[in-house]
Formats: C-alpha cells, sequence, structure tokens
C-alpha cells in the first residue's frame, strides 16, 4: 500500500465470530529492546514486533555500535547488550515519529562518550521533549534541542551521566518518565524521580518499571510520586513479548460494534499493557467480557450505551472508543485526554474532523470529545499518517458501507498487518 492508496473497507454481511491474534507489543518490545542493549550480556527477544517504530529502535542501536540480529519469521531479535554503554562515539541517528525510540533514545545517549544527534520526521519536530531534558540536564546531561523549538532535533555531548535528583514535569507524556528510569540504574550516583503531577498514561510507567524488574533491576517508590534507583546492572536474559494490548483493542471494538463475539488469545486481567481496561469500557458500553488465564473475549448485544469516561490511563483507545461513539444511544464524552493533541497528530482534531466528515455531531473542546448518536454517511476520511485514526475509523466500515480509508499503509508504524486481520473478521 501507498500513500495515495484507499482501503474501502466492506461492512460484514454477519457479526463476526473469530479468533485473532495479534503481534507482540510494540510498547514492550521498544523498552526490551533499549534494556538488552544496556544490560551485561545476551538478551534474545520472543514474539517482538517488527514495524516501522521498532526497527527504528534497534537500528539506531546497530548504529550506536550494539550488535542487534534480528528474524522476522521467528519474530525475535538477539542484542549482545554493552552493560550500561555503547561503543560508538559519535552517530546522526533517525527515529520517523516513533515516540517511544526518541524519548527512550535521547536518555540512553546521555549515557555514552561523545557527540550524537537525533532526529525525527516532520511530525516529530512538532512533538515537545523540552521536559524531558531539563530532567537529563539536572542529573548531569549536556543535551539540548538543535533549533532551540524544544522539540527534536535533539543534541546529546555525553560525558556519562551523574545521577541525583531530578524533578520532571510528565504532564505531557508518561514516556519521559520512563525514558529516566531506564537509564538511572547507569549511572554513577543512581537517581531519585520526582514527577511534578501525576503523569498522563500512568500504566505505561507501570510496565517500564515491570520490564526493568524483568532484565534485573530494582525500583523503590519511597514516596507518592518518587522513584529511586540505585546503580546496578541489567542482566541479558531471553524474553516474552506479551500480544500488543492496543492492537487488540480494535478486535474486542469490532464485536462490541457488530454484535459479534472476538477472542484475542496470550492477554489476561493481569497483563502488563494498561490498554486490556479498553474490554471495561466496552463492558461500560453493554458488551459482554470474559477474562480467561490466557485470552479475553468480547460479545456484543443488542444496544451500544453512551458512556462518559476518563481516558488519560488508556488514551491510545481513546480513538476507538470515539468510532463506536455514533452508534450508541446516547452522547459519550472522552475526557481528560489533551495530550493526545500531542501524539502522532493532534488526535482530538483529527477525530473530530473526520467524524464530522462523516456526518457525526461532535463538540470538540481542549481535553476532551463529546460525539453525538448520529446517521454516519459514506466518505473517504484523512489519516493523517496517524496509525491510530486509520485503524479506529477503519471499524465504523464494518458497520457502514462506502468508508475509504486513505493512506492505509500509516499502519506500518505498529501493526503492519492489520488489515489483513481485519479480513479474518469476514470468514
Amino acid at each position: 500500500m501507498s500513500e495515495a492508496e484507499i482501503y474501502w473497507v466492506r461492512p460484514l454481511s454477519k457479526p463476526p465470530e473469530a479468533t485473532i491474534e495479534v503481534p507482540g507489543s510494540k510498547s514492550l518490545t521498544n523498552r526490551a529492546l533499549l534494556l538488552a542493549a544496556l544490560a551485561r550480556g545476551s538478551s534474545v527477544l520472543h514474539r517482538a514486533l517488527f514495524s516501522d517504530d521498532t526497527l527504528y529502535m534497534a537500528e539506531a542501536w546497530r548504529a550506536l555500535g550494539i550488535e542487534v540480529a534480528q528474524d522476522t519469521a521467528r519474530q525475535q531479535f538477539s542484542v549482545c547488550g554493552g552493560a550500561g554503554g555503547f561503543p560508538a562515539t559519535r552517530a546522526d541517528l533517525f527515529v520517523g515519529n516513533a515516540g517511544t525510540a526518541m524519548r527512550f533514545l535521547v536518555a540512553a545517549l546521555c549515557l555514552g562518550h561523545g557527540n550524537f544527534r537525533i532526529d525525527g520526521s516532520a511530525r516529530m519536530r512538532e512533538r515537545p521533549i523540552q521536559a524531558l531534558l531539563d530532567a537529563l540536564v539536572q542529573l548531569g546531561a549536556d543535551v539540548t534541542t538543535e533549533r532551540g523549538t524544544g522539540c527534536p532535533p535533539v543534541l546529546v555531548r555525553a560525558q556519562g551521566l551523574r545521577g541525583g535528583t531530578a524533578t520532571l514535569d510528565a504532564r505531557k507524556s508518561s514516556q519521559f518518565v520512563s525514558a529516566v528510569l531506564q537509564v538511572a540504574p547507569c549511572t554513577e550516583k543512581g537517581v531519585e524521580l520526582v514527577l511534578a503531577g501525576p503523569p498522563v498514561a500512568e500504566p505505561y510507567v507501570d510496565m517500564t518499571v515491570a520490564v526493568m524488574h524483568a532484565f534485573g533491576v530494582a525500583v523503590e517508590r519511597p514516596r507518592e510520586r518518587t522513584f529511586w534507583i540505585g546503580p546496578q546492572e541489567y542482566t541479558g536474559r531471553p524474553y516474552e513479548v506479551e500480544p500488543d494490548a492496543s492492537s487488540a483493542h480494535y478486535f474486542w471494538a469490532a464485536a462490541a460494534l457488530c454484535g459479534g463475539r472476538v477472542r484475542v488469545p496470550g492477554l489476561h486481567r493481569a497483563s502488563l499493557q494498561g490498554d486490556v481496561r479498553f474490554a471495561d469500557v466496552l463492558a461500560a458500553m453493554g458488551a459482554s467480557v470474559t477474562f480467561g488465564p490466557n485470552w479475553i473475549e468480547v460479545c456484543g448485544n443488542d444496544v451500544l450505551q453512551g458512556i462518559d469516561v476518563d481516558m488519560n490511563a488508556i488514551s491510545d483507545t481513546a480513538m476507538t472508543l470515539a468510532a463506536l461513539a455514533p452508534f450508541a444511544n446516547r452522547p459519550t464524552r472522552i475526557g481528560n485526554v489533551a495530550h493526545l493533541r500531542l501524539q502522532e497528530s493532534d488526535r482530538l482534531r483529527a477525530m473530530a474532523t473526520e467524524l464530522s466528515r462523516l456526518g457525526v455531531r461532535v463538540d470538540e473542546e481542549a481535553d476532551s470529545l463529546t460525539i453525538y448518536p448520529s446517521r454516519v454517511a459514506p466518505a473517504v476520511v484523512e489519516t493523517y499518517d496517524d496509525h491510530r485514526i486509520a485503524m479506529s475509523l477503519a471499524l465504523i466500515g464494518l458497520r457502514v458501507p462506502g468508508i475509504g480509508i486513505r493512506n492505509p499503509a500509516c499502519v506500518r508504524k505498529t501493526f503492519p498487518n492489520f488489515f489483513d486481520k481485519l479480513e479474518e473478521l469476514y470468514r
């Protein structure tokens, strides 16, 4: 698929009855790649995701002198770690629009010795990173934005990272918190990280701590919104990546929307990924949800209930809720998601614009959307080169004829075979 192509979604002729296997988690794969690169010894990541975001991360580590082998057929990355550092003393890295790769690598580059530059796509150059840089400077880093905009490209003049105490404003991205936590054990003195207010999408911070623990590092939380990580070593190991809950939730939503049954294996109530909680959102809308020992299943019912819900913790799923909302029996309000304006696109504006194009009434506010029950009209929708806009809007086409998705190839960022998997619902 190319940017010029349009993918026409066909309405389902009957409710889906399907078991859908989704690829590995992007968030877990990129965390594991980084920790494996910083570990002493070798690691093999099983069931890893191979997508634009994870391939940017792997290629960056190769450019820094870390051996990263990949086996796409077996869904494996093999990494020979650098024991807290990396050989390269100069590199110019590019990470497209991969937010995790940009934020995590900026912090990791500060552990090196030399001069480094990291850049991304045009949209990445609009995504703020200054709060992370401010925290790293407090820990002894020499790191600035090239253009003085508080956004990439970022320049790092690295001499190792001293550590100490840093206060971090995490209101724009939980990735800033994760970036500092992951490099903290490799600093000279360790790190006390104090958060100025609650982070957005907090389950991702919990995920980071869990992956750090899996690679042998202890993270203490002596007080609320405070982390302490002493100097420690990551240890290379085999690591099994969970299926991506952020990918799975589209198929649970399809069941809720179309009255069918969809099961996704490999996930459960206690999964590391916060986005499994989207199943609870669907339950609040009237779907039947079953959490198995190693699967989650959603069955749709006759009526979708409109809801008012704070989606801050699982904001990657907010666009999917917006796509379901026109079919609900009363208005749906998606709140506390202002940070969505700073991601791969301004996701609040994008969803409001495209739902309006489809004839849906939407009220857009600074940190929320309210979507009203509406008769949806056929149209070709724009995707803003944003994978989550494309995948969420595609769900509407399962109910409404004449829905086209422009630039469907943008899903390569995290879910390259999304449209192939969507086709499995028709069987």
